[in-house]
C-alpha cells in the first residue's frame, strides 16, 4: 500500500504499512548501533546501497526510515531525510546547497535561528546573502533574476505570520536555476505542500506540530531525490542523525496529526478574530483574518490557516509582561505547535539569538506576543485572554 486518497489515512498508515517483528502492529526502537551480516557478499551490498538494509545508525535506522517514508509520502516528495533537530534540517540544507561564492536570496522574515545562519554563519564562508523585504514579491524576483544558487522562503513567518507566495517565486528562481527551499513548520503537510507550489526541498522543525508534544526535537527535509541524496550525505557525515527513539515518538505524534491541526486551526482563527476587536491590541498577525495583508495569498495556497498567530499590545512591553504573567492556560516557554497553548515575546524565544535592533529590522516590536494556540477549548483560551488583558 502506498497511495493515500487523505492525508489523515497516510498521517496514520504511510511508511508504517506492514507489520513488524513478531507481528507487532506498532514500530520497534532499534537502538542498536550498528547491524551486522554473516554473507559478506550481502554486506558489501547493502554498504554499497546496491540493496536495502542498515549499516550504521548514525546513517539509516529502522525505527527512522518509516518516518522519512510518511513524511515524503504526506508532502509528495521524492526522497526524504531526518535530522537530531529543526535547525539541523535547516543548516544541514543549506550548506549542502550552498558553496563559497555562490548566492542565496531569502526573506528577512525567518526564524531567528535561520536568520542567524543568513547574517552569520554563511557570511563566514563567502556565500553572498541577499536578505529581501518579505512582502516585496517584486524585489525578490528582481534580486532573484541577478541570479542565485538557492531562494530560500518561510511561510508564514516566525513570528510574524508574513505570507510568502511560493508558486510565483519559485517559477523567477526556477528560470535562473535556483533550487527553491521553503520551511514548512507552521503549516506542516495539512495546510500546505509547497512541493506542489514548485518548491524543491521542505524543511521542517518536528518538534513543533508534527511531534505535537513538546517531548521529543527532530527535523526533517523532503524533496527532489537528487537534492535530498546530497542533504543525506552532507548529514551521514557531519553527524546531525535522529535518534530512533525520537523518531518512535514524532511517529507517534504523526499518527494524529490531522485531528490535532484542524482544532489548532480553528483555535487559532478564533483567538485571532477575537483579539482583532480588543481595545488594549495594537495589531494582530494571523493570515486568516481578512485584515492580512495577504490573506488572498494564504487562501490560495493553504488549506487552513494554523494555530499560530502574533499580536501587539498598546503600551509597550511591560503591558506583554503583566498579560503573560497574567494567563492561566499557557505556557510561558519557548517553541510551538503542542498540544497545550505557548506564550512568550520574539525576545526571549523566536528571536532570543537576535539584538533588539536585528529585531527591529526585521520588523519585530518588542510588544509582540507570540501566541501558539493549543487544543483546549476554545471558550476557555478566549476568557483566560480576557482576564489577562483586563489587567493590563
Amino acid at each position: 500500500m502506498s497511495d493515500f486518497n487523505t492525508s489523515s489515512t497516510a498521517a496514520v498508515w504511510a511508511g508504517e504499512e506492514n507489520l513488524f517483528a513478531e507481528g507487532a502492529i506498532c514500530l520497534p526502537v532499534f537502538n542498536s548501533v550498528t547491524f551486522g551480516y554473516d554473507d559478506m557478499g550481502e554486506w558489501f551490498d547493502v554498504a554499497l546501497g546496491r540493496k536495502k538494509g542498515h549499516i550504521y545508525s548514525r546513517n539509516t535506522n529502522p525505527t527512522v526510515r518509516p518516518l522519512e517514508e510518511k513524511i515524503r509520502i504526506m508532502d509528495g516528495g521524492e526522497e526524504a531525510t531526518s535530522f537530531s533537530t529543526g535547525m539541523a534540517a535547516i543548516s544541514n540544507t543549506l550548506f549542502t546547497l550552498l558553496a563559497p561564492g555562490e548566492r542565496v536570496v531569502a526573506v528577512k522574515d525567518t526564524y531567528g535561528g535561520s536568520n542567524k545562519i543568513f547574517i552569520e554563519f554563511l557570511p563566514r564562508m563567502q556565500v553572498d546573502v541577499c536578505l529581501c523585504d518579505t512582502s516585496d514579491f517584486d524585489a525578490i524576483e528582481r534580486e532573484v533574476a541577478k541570479g542565485c544558487k538557492v531562494l530560500y522562503l518561510e511561510t508564514p513567518t516566525n513570528p510574524t505570520l508574513k505570507i510568502v507566495d511560493i508558486e510565483r517565486l519559485a517559477k523567477a528562481a526556477h528560470a535562473v536555476g535556483a533550487v527553491v527551499v521553503v520551511d514548512n513548520t507552521f503549516a506542516t503537510p495539512i495546510n500546505q505542500r509547497p512541493l506542489t507550489l514548485g518548491a524543491d526541498v521542505v524543511v521542517y522543525s518536528a518538534t513543533k506540530y508534527l511531534n505535537g508534544h513538546s517531548d521529543v526535537m527532530g527535523g526533517l527535509a523532503v524533496g527532489r531525490k537528487d537534492l535530498i541524496d546530497r542533504i543525506f550525505h552532507y548529514r551521514e557525515i557531519t553527524g546531525a542523525t535522529l535518534h530512533p527513539h525520537s523518531a518512535y515518538m514524532i511517529l507517534r505524534g504523526m499518527k494524529t496529526l490531522e485531528l490535532r491541526i484542524k482544532r489548532h486551526n480553528e483555535n487559532g482563527m478564533r483567538v485571532a478574530t477575537w483579539l482583532s476587536q480588543h481595545p488594549k491590541v495594537d495589531k494582530v498577525f494571523y493570515p486568516g483574518l481578512e485584515t492580512h495583508p495577504n490573506h488572498d495569498i494564504a487562501r490560495k495556497q493553504m488549506t487552513g490557516f494554523g494555530g499560530m498567530l502574533s499580536f501587539s499590545l498598546k503600551g509597550g512591553f511591560d503591558k506583554v509582561v503583566t498579560v503573560l504573567e497574567n494567563l492561566k492556560y499557557a505556557h510561558k516557554a519557548a517553541s510551538l505547535g503542542s498540544v497545550g497553548t505557548l506564550v512568550g515575546p520574539p525576545r526571549t524565544t523566536s528571536h532570543v539569538e537576535l539584538s533588539e535592533q536585528e529585531r527591529a529590522n526585521a520588523g519585530i516590536p518588542e510588544s509582540l506576543i507570540r501566541y501558539s494556540a493549543g487544543i483546549e477549548d476554545g471558550d476557555d483560551l478566549i476568557a483566560d485572554l480576557e482576564q489577562a488583558l483586563a489587567k493590563a
